[in-house]
This record gives C-alpha cells, structure tokens and sequence, in this order.
C-alpha cells in the first residue's frame, strides 16, 4: 500500500452537524461558510483589541516532555487565538482563517503528536493527553495566555479539556463542528461509532504493517497512523468520560459554529 492511500483513507466522517467539502485528494476540508463564520466568531473576542502588522510566521520545535511538537506563530497581539484541528487533518487547511486573523492577534497553529513535524507522544492519544501537551507547547514556546482556543471537530473536544484543566489561561472558545456528545458517549448513532471504532482497528493494522514495511515512506506514516487510531479509539472511552468531566464553563465566552443541516452521512 503505498504512502499517498494510507494518507487518504485516514480522513474520518463527517460529523451530524459539519458541512465538508473534498478535494480531489479526498480529504476533508472546512466549507468556505464554515470558514467564515468562524472568522467572524473568532473576530467577535477580539473587538477590542488593536489591529497590529502580522508578523511573519516563525515555525520550531518544543520539548513538551519527552518529545517534540511542531508549532507555528502568525502574527502578533493578545489574546492568542489557538487553533486545535480534526481527527487526521492538517494546519495547512487553515491558512485562509490564519491569514485573515493573523493582522489582528497572535495565532498559533501546531501538529498534535505524531502528527506532520511532530514527534510521536505516549499512548493513548485522548483529550487530556493532548490538552496537556498544548499546554506545555504553549508555557514553553512562551507564548502568554489567555488563550482563545478554536477547536475543530476532535479539537473541539481537546479544547473543551483544556479549557477544564487550565481555566486560567482560556480567554474563550470558539468549536466549529464538535461532535455530539450523546454520540461520542454511545446515546446516539450507534452505526457511525461502529463505524468509527473498526476505522480505529483499521488504522491501528495499517500502522502495525508501515512500521514493517520495505518502503521509507510508509515507515515514516507509522507514527501519524498510530495517533489517529488512538484518537479514533480514544473517542469512545477515555476522551468521551474526560469531556463529560468538563461540562459547564462558567461564564467563559463560548461560541459553537455549526452547519445549518444537518449531514445525512451521519447516521
């Protein structure tokens, strides 16, 4: 199998209420309305803030503990806005939402684990594992909170704990399609987390063969193919009693962008 499909046959479904387009490559992307009216949402914590120049983007590595995380800063100016991406996907489909926030404020973007320029972290992948390594991204690249943290389908999730474990430094939270709760806790479409979990098995085995593989470019996608089984797998237990934890935010600023209709792909 070569590299190019395995890519490819990581992108989850859609969620009940997220409106995807897709390339020819078959990933999925946010839709243009999605992407707007998240930038308006975004705009609506940072009203009073003074627009600065962007600067360029400046791109390193972190020690968050034990390996390495890959991040981004576009811009500058307080709050940051934090951008927490999907299950499979890359910051690389933001750049239109990065480019139109950056001359306003800081906007970090960053690969999770495992992900693009990012070291592989322990297993299992779930939301406060991972909302523990944005933080120490984030504390070591010295990047000063609070944070509006912008969530995207499983970001979504990974913000909301984050916002649970380090209220401190969350200024607000902006989730543009994160998944249903009483899905992702097993109260609702059953067939779509079936679904989800043999996807996780699925990536799990395709991970297990890169890492046996002759080809270099396979070997290279074991690391990625592991962390977004894990997540995928984690999605249903770890990360579903995590998020259900983090319940209520008080009086934090919330916003959820969400499509109008909802996706007949989901259930």
């Amino acid at each position: 199998m070569s590299a190019p499909r395995l890519a490819r046959e990581l992108v989850p479904a859609p969620t009940s209420i997220e409106r995807a387009e897709r390339t020819s490559s078959g990933r999925t992307r946010m839709s243009r309305n999605n992407s707007g009216r998240l930038i308006s949402a975004v705009v609506c914590f940072l009203g009073a803030l003074t627009a600065c120049r962007a600067a360029g983007p400046a791109g390193r590595t972190v020690d968050v503990g034990g390996h390495r995380l890959y991040c981004e800063l576009h811009g500058r100016g307080t709050p940051a806005v934090v951008i927490d991406v999907g299950a499979g996907e890359s910051f690389k489909d933001w750049e239109a939402v990065v480019a139109a926030l950056s001359p306003e404020t800081a906007v970090v973007v960053y690969d999770r684990a495992g992900y693009g320029r990012s070291q592989a972290g322990p297993l299992p992948r779930d939301a406060k594992a991972e909302a523990a390594d944005l933080e120490a991204l984030l504390r070591k690249a010295e990047i000063p909170g609070p944070y509006v943290l912008v969530g995207h389908s499983l970001g979504g999730l990974n913000v909301q704990r984050f916002a649970h474990d380090f209220p401190a430094d969350v200024a607000g939270l902006v989730l543009l399609d994160p998944p249903p709760r009483g899905w992702f806790a097993g109260e609702a479409f059953p067939g779509l987390k079936r679904m989800f979990r043999e996807a996780a098995e699925d990536l799990a085995a395709q991970a297990e063969a890169a890492k046996k593989s002759s080809d270099g470019d396979e070997r290279m996608m074991a690391s990625y193919l592991e962390a977004v089984a894990s997540e995928h797998a984690a999605m249903f237990g770890t990360t579903a009693s995590q998020v259900r934890e983090a319940a209520a935010f008080g009086d934090l600023p919330l916003i959820v962008v969400a499509a109008g209709r909802p996706n007949p792909a989901f259930g």
